[in-house]
């Protein structure tokens, strides 16, 4: 629980964000110093305080439950304002004109016998014993009764309750969100479950702290996500409530010194763990449970994966990448999350000083460096992640196939390469191994042959027999490597030690990682570096000690990444609690036997606006069909058979110019795509996407309308 930079927010000692690849071991990154908030809190805290007390009731998957006001799952039959507006106004004159009646006499006089069998004789008259000003009280009493139960019954009739929720009651209504819960027992910001095990003084700090203004919303996730660790055993309370006593909200710091990012976009809700992107469109299309209610995201829909689809400028990077990576970066200084945010140099996706390792490939300034070989030490894991990148979208695409060979060629090589030398191949070592030259071919084999490597020195026998024979792959891969192999990328993916490269182990930390990907004249080695990375990503959260963290991985632009075994890892991502995020300008960059898998991989799907017909006939085929009501209206023309009736008829159409008809309406269930390709195409406004959910336990929302504006 110190916070000397070194400890994660669990309380236990890892290594300093980042942890370096290789050897040998590259110096620690010192931590930086805590930097201002954005935006100054407010010294009494109560904009703090205020938001901690927001109710967030449990809604739907994807609802923003910041101040949410639950609607019902059906939409009640809403009666139209002009006829509730005249249905309440005859409702009182009629109640009017029956009073009237009555006390004009013209009904009689029926309505005073209830009055004549309650009320005393002795009660009536002047000469009563109540006086004449009793006698008068008696009398209007009575009266005023049954005005009352006049008004009543016009009230029911007219509607008058409507009327009032509908105009009267929405203009008195404080908006749900500043609405503060002040009961002991249900304030957050007492700290109760601290008092309750025990950790009394170190409640009341954090109080104190809060009501000071001194705490933000990412101290307060950070300091739960300790009390988490403290339930669940992995430190002591003793641990707990020393740090916070110490430090007050400052405790339990990320590695990085960190407590807020330098700017926020995107609206955010830490005790949610949700990213506000938009707002339900109130549209007929979707759900009346869902219509008007902002639209976010959070680990427990992100663990399902997401992908996105939608041209170029139909805004993927910038009202949807954006505003994720800015929340899981949230996470991260929360001690919540690892996230690793690859795109293009200059794509938008925050700035540098939100992330704490920032790797520009083919950029000499680059303080970071990418592992080629995903930190391992295994010769197998590592040349199976190397053949996914290099040669994974030319395996075959339909499902059962697999890159094996290419696996095996790699692991002949990286086996005895590293026994040899301690490490494994630099690019143009590997370029070199792969093109067959006979100068490294003979320095490896003798190294081999003088440390008695025997079971190695048969696999580069077999390496050496099988080179220049039909079907070889070797030759593949040493193009593909060749990509690499270029003076831009000198000095990168170094295996020396030279360098400070960044594994994707580190995932066991809540480190923040942005890889910038060369775009401008390498664009094939930018899709191979991504499928690196996502096959690095989903072989190291499978191997995770610490589940308990969220990984997520978002690919802006997953161009040429898609392939069988990228799709067989996303599948198993949910049980790692891990996800990634991919986008796609059009489905076509996928190839066809991948599409279906993908869509059905990924728990949340995207189309934004601008999609093709062929791509959404594909989430149209996805998103399935859906009983609906159909109304089929028919005019029939009416035959008068009587002379009164045909002159009627000849009037009515010499007055409007139409035949007199008759309306039938035929209502029957039908099967209907919830959205058909053509919708999706031509029906979706810009800035607006068409979402469907599923969160990590199962439950799912249809798609949705979303403006991604709101």
């Amino acid at each position: 629980m110190d916070s000397d930079g070194t400890q994660d927010p669990r309380g236990t000692h890892a290594s300093p964000v980042p942890r370096p690849a290789g050897p040998p071991e590259a110096p620690a990154m010192p931590p930086r110093p805590p930097r201002a908030p954005a935006t100054p809190p407010l010294p009494d805290g109560s904009a703090f305080l205020t938001w901690l007390r927001a109710p967030r009731p449990d809604a739907a998957p994807g609802v923003w439950r910041f101040g949410h006001r639950p609607r019902p799952a059906e939409e009640p039959e809403e009666i139209p304002t002009r006829q509730l507006l005249s249905g309440a106004l005859i409702a009182f004159l009629v109640g009017w004109l029956i009073w009237s009646l009555l006390q004009n006499g013209y009904l009689g006089t029926w309505w005073w016998v209830p009055f004549d069998l309650i009320v005393p004789d002795a009660w009536r008259g002047g000469d009563s014993d109540l006086g004449e000003t009793g006698t008068f009280i008696v009398y209007q009493g009575y009266e005023l009764l049954v005005a009352l139960a006049i008004m009543v019954g016009a009230a029911r009739l007219g509607r008058w309750g409507e009327l009032w929720r509908r105009f009267v009651t929405p203009r008195f209504r404080r908006p749900e969100a500043q609405e503060a819960r002040t009961a002991p027992e249900d304030d957050p910001a007492r700290w109760n479950e601290l008092r309750a095990a025990g950790a009394v003084d170190a409640a009341e700090r954090l109080a104190a702290e809060a009501r000071s203004g001194l705490m933000r919303d990412v101290d307060h996730a950070r300091i739960m996500r300790a009390w988490q660790g403290v339930r669940t055993g992995r430190h002591s309370l003793a641990t707990f409530s020393g740090a916070v006593l110490k430090d007050g909200a400052a405790a339990c710091l990320h590695p990085s010194g960190e407590r807020d990012l330098p700017t926020r976009l995107a609206r955010h809700d830490l005790v949610t763990g949700q990213v506000r992107l938009g707002t339900t469109v109130d549209d007929a299309r979707n759900p009346y449970g869902y219509r008007g209610t902002g639209l976010a995201l959070g680990p427990d829909l992100l663990g399902t994966s997401l992908v996105a689809v939608g041209p170029a400028g139909s805004g993927k990077t910038g009202t949807v990448v954006r505003p994720l990576a800015e929340s899981l970066c949230l996470h991260a200084l929360a001690g919540r999350a690892a996230v690793v945010v690859v795109g293009a140099a200059g794509a938008g996706l925050g700035p540098a000083d939100a992330y704490d390792v920032v790797v520009r490939i083919g950029n000499q300034e680059s303080e970071y460096d990418l592992d080629l070989y995903g930190g391992t030490s295994d010769p197998d894991e590592a040349a199976a992640v190397l053949a996914e990148a290099l040669v994974g979208d030319l395996a075959d695409p339909h499902p059962g196939s697999d890159s094996r060979r290419s696996t095996t060629v790699l692991a002949q090589l990286l086996g005895p390469f590293r026994a040899v030398h301690g490490r494994f191949p630099s690019v143009p070592e590997l370029r070199q191994l792969l093109d067959g030259a006979p100068g490294p071919f003979a320095a490896l084999r003798h190294g081999l042959q003088e440390a008695g490597q025997e079971s190695l020195l048969r696999e580069l026998d077999a390496r050496e027999r099988q080179m220049g024979q039909p079907g070889d792959v070797g030759g593949v891969l040493g193009d593909r490597v060749a990509l690499l192999d270029r003076p831009a990328f000198a000095g990168f993916f170094d295996t020396s030690g030279q360098s400070r490269p960044f594994t994707l182990k580190a995932l066991d930390h809540p480190v923040r990682v942005r890889i910038d990907l060369p775009q401008r004249g390498h664009a094939d080695a930018s899709r191979m570096l991504a499928r690196l990375v996502l096959a690095q990503f989903t072989a190291s959260v499978a191997v995770r000690e610490d589940r308990s963290l969220f990984a997520c991985l978002l690919l802006d632009d997953a161009t040429g990444v898609v392939t069988p075994e990228a799709v067989r890892g996303i599948q198993r991502l949910r049980s790692g609690n891990a996800g990634v995020v991919l986008t796609l300008r059009s489905l076509d960059d996928v190839a066809r036997p991948l599409r279906g898998p993908l869509l059905g991989a990924t728990g949340c799907r995207m189309a934004l606006s601008g999609l093709t017909p062929w791509d959404g006939q594909d989430f149209a085929e996805v998103w399935g069909k859906e009983w609906t009501e159909a109304r089929d209206v028919t005019d029939r023309q009416i035959i008068a058979e009587t002379p009164a009736g045909k002159a009627v008829h000849m009037l009515r159409r010499v007055i409007t110019g139409k035949a007199p008809t008759a309306r039938a309406v035929t209502v029957r269930q039908v099967e209907r795509e919830r959205w058909s390709a053509s919708e999706l195409a031509h029906a979706v406004p810009a800035g607006h996407a068409v979402l469907s959910l599923t969160d990590v336990k199962g439950e799912h929302a249809p798609p949705l309308l979303v403006d991604l504006r709101g």
